[in-house]
């Protein structure tokens, strides 16, 4: 009988030569370049999307705001556009600044001004038990509720910084950026005190939106919106993030 003994370190299969190596590598480096070249801008187009769609939500919550009068903090104004007027005029004002962001609100305690109260407690279910609240408040108006606010804040905090538009001069009717902290006579640009005074029915103006590198109020309290290098932003807060043209009626 003839026996048949195997070779040691013969295994019966053929390994991969160097040059199958090298043009397996290539397939799928090309692969990969192809799949990033169809995925990377779908990728980008999405971030471009939600930045849009933040930038609507902040806009759309700030027009409702100066459109509404609150019981409580908004006691002192006549209506809604001399709510307006102060707010755009003093939106430059470190003591009254305005903010906007989402806070987890609790749906079974509401205040006196319709907000509801912070959901505090921890976990919980939203939409049963609390509800992701848009919020835009001032600094120096119901300061305790924008404190408990910011302690339940989803999340940045964002800072909007408005000036009124008026028309220009050698191009009328172009509107163009007036003096930030000034209500104007949109025409004659006579500097317009109070509300009463204004003679325009419309106060169109720019809303420069600014995220902040904190949320505490501790932070915001000790904002410096001065303008150091007088580039027309904050120098604490650098360039806005996205700036919309808007306008408030009588």
């Amino acid at each position: 009988m003839n026996t048949i003994f195997s070779q040691p370190g013969r295994t019966g299969r053929r390994g991969f030569t160097l040059m199958e190596t090298v043009i397996a590598i290539g397939v799928v480096a090309v692969l990969l370049t192809t799949f990033l070249a169809v995925f990377g801008p779908a990728t980008s187009s999405i971030r471009r999307v939600l930045s849009a769609q933040e930038a609507g939500r902040l806009t759309t919550t700030l027009e409702r705001e100066l459109g509404t009068l609150r019981v409580g903090p908004d006691d002192d104004y006549d209506d809604s556009f001399h709510k307006a007027f102060e707010w755009i005029r003093d939106s430059g004002k470190s003591d009254k600044v305005v903010l906007l962001y989402n806070y987890r609100g609790d749906p079974k305690q509401i205040r006196e001004d319709a907000s509801l109260e912070p959901f505090t407690l921890d976990g919980g279910q939203s939409g049963r038990d609390f509800i992701l609240q848009p919020a835009v408040r001032r600094r120096g108006d119901a300061e305790n509720d924008l404190k408990d606010d910011l302690e339940e804040v989803e999340g940045r905090v964002y800072l909007v910084r408005m000036t009124q538009m008026i028309f220009d001069d050698g191009q009328d009717p172009v509107l163009i950026p007036g003096s930030h902290g000034e209500i104007k006579n949109m025409h004659s640009h006579d500097a317009i005190d109070n509300v009463i005074s204004y003679p325009g029915a419309i106060i169109a103006y720019t809303g420069d939106f600014y995220a902040l590198k904190s949320n505490s109020y501790e932070f915001i309290e000790r904002l410096d919106l001065s303008d150091a290098n007088g580039d027309g932003d904050p120098d604490s807060l650098g360039k806005p993030l996205f700036s919309r043209n808007l306008g408030v009626r009588r």
